[in-house]
């Protein structure tokens, strides 16, 4: 009598071999494993489910490009259920997670690429790819061109490759090879309690993308600014255009994309901007090894009233400030650096000397005028003044260390520690 293919649920399994029901999360190699068992046709399994037959339907092809499907499908089901999940826990009414839908970006296995990585930063390296032809399955050879960044990771020491992943574009294609290190960082908890411990504090901007500070033994040991060298202006000017075009154009139609040059460009400059911001963060950390990074927990940012393209404008603003931190949160804890968020209220409001509710002002010819977003920042009380970026970054540290406003306060009724004992 042959063994019957299991029959998997979403969290249950049931098959001859194994009797009665096993409850909890399958694993992906036991979906696999059934899936292979009802699609595919084999000596152990010759008669797959009725209209499963994967054999009959895709003739000849490899059983790498297959698993790697299959593994893609159980990977986006699995989010899905758990969105959907999350979902329903939080009790919303909008915003429900869509059904997954098919990508072109396959994972390449063992047997569906040869790509010599010795010889990917010559002018002549070549990826062997099998490919459908339309009639059989055959290898084919495709040029390559390899960064900078891929090269100078691939010398690092203990990174492992995993298989790559092919990228198909409208008019090119890509090959994305991930790759995984250990990390061994402590926690926030264990690190705090050091007293000699580094923190290296940014506070994200528009013009100053970003304004680094680093804290050392309870005083600013290094300040790093990084501007957006004329960023902010030159994808005003772009999106003042798209809006232009927009305007004469009249009401969009549906499943249409306009601009798509002009679009692209703007992505690519955030992309890159935001890289290259994240890469200067990870080397302030990397000069000071065990330390903490320290950002602002910000979220929900609103561009202002305005034009159209001022609006647009600022929400891009917005975007790179989240790709910012996503990015120097990968490349800090790639050496070991943590990164948390910390209560953003008042960093730009109060003294970083006295703690002072202090004001904000910027300088007109010969006159000072005091306004909300001036870019320099006064103390009434110890006529401290610095830039108010620097004076951001600087509170951020106090926030962390719970000094000055940042202090934690007492419950509204309690009685200090003196009048409950009694002295």
């Amino acid at each position: 009598m042959k063994e019957e293919p299991p029959v998997i649920y979403a969290g249950e399994c049931q098959s001859q071999k194994h009797l009665g029901w096993r409850e909890g999360l399958i694993s992906a190699n036991a979906i696999l494993t059934w899936a292979e068992a009802a699609t595919v046709e084999t000596a152990a399994h010759p008669s797959p489910r009725a209209g499963w037959n994967f054999t009959k339907a895709f003739p000849g092809m490899p059983f790498a490009y297959r698993r790697s499907v299959i593994k893609d499908a159980i990977g986006k089901v699995r989010s899905y259920l758990s969105n959907c999940a999350n979902w329903e826990k939080g009790g919303k009414k909008k915003g429900k997670p869509g059904s997954p839908a098919a990508t072109d970006h396959p994972t390449l296995y063992q047997g569906c690429i040869s790509l010599d990585l010795e010889t990917l930063d010559t002018h002549e390296a070549f990826v062997r790819i099998n490919v459908f032809t339309g009639e059989s399955w055959t290898w084919m050879h495709y040029p390559v061109c390899s960064s900078r960044y891929l090269m100078q990771r691939l010398k690092e020491a203990d990174w492992k490759r995993q298989s790559p992943t092919l990228v198909l574009r409208a008019r090119s294609a890509e090959l994305h090879i991930p790759q995984v290190k250990k990390i061994e960082a402590k926690k926030v908890v264990e690190l705090k309690q050091n007293p000699d411990l580094v923190t290296v504090a940014v506070d994200l901007n528009v013009r100053n993308l970003a304004v680094i500070t680093v804290r050392q033994g309870g005083i600013i040991a290094e300040t790093v600014f990084v501007t957006d060298h004329g960023l902010d202006a030159h994808r005003y000017r772009h999106l003042k255009r798209i809006a232009r075009k927009q305007w004469l154009s009249g009401k969009p139609v549906i499943g249409e994309h306009s601009n798509r040059q002009l679009w692209r460009h703007i992505h690519r400059q955030n992309a890159d901007a935001a890289h290259k911001v994240a890469r200067i963060i990870a080397t302030v950390c990397a000069c000071y090894p065990g330390c903490l990074l320290l950002f602002e927990h910000l979220r929900k940012i609103r561009a202002g009233k305005g034009s159209t393209s001022r609006r647009m404008n600022r929400k891009r603003a917005n975007m790179l400030r989240g790709q910012i931190r996503e990015h120097a949160r990968d490349k800090a804890y790639a050496q070991q650096v943590v990164t948390i968020e910390v209560n953003p209220h008042g960093t730009s409001q109060y003294c970083s000397r006295c703690g002072a509710l202090g004001e904000r002002f910027s300088y007109r010819g010969d006159q000072r005028i005091f306004e909300k977003w001036g870019k320099l920042f006064a103390c009434p009380e110890c006529k401290y003044e610095s830039h108010a970026d620097f004076n951001a970054s600087v509170n951020i540290h106090r926030s962390f260390y719970r000094e000055g406003h940042w202090k934690p306060r007492q419950a509204k009724g309690s009685l200090p520690v003196s009048v409950k004992d009694g002295t």
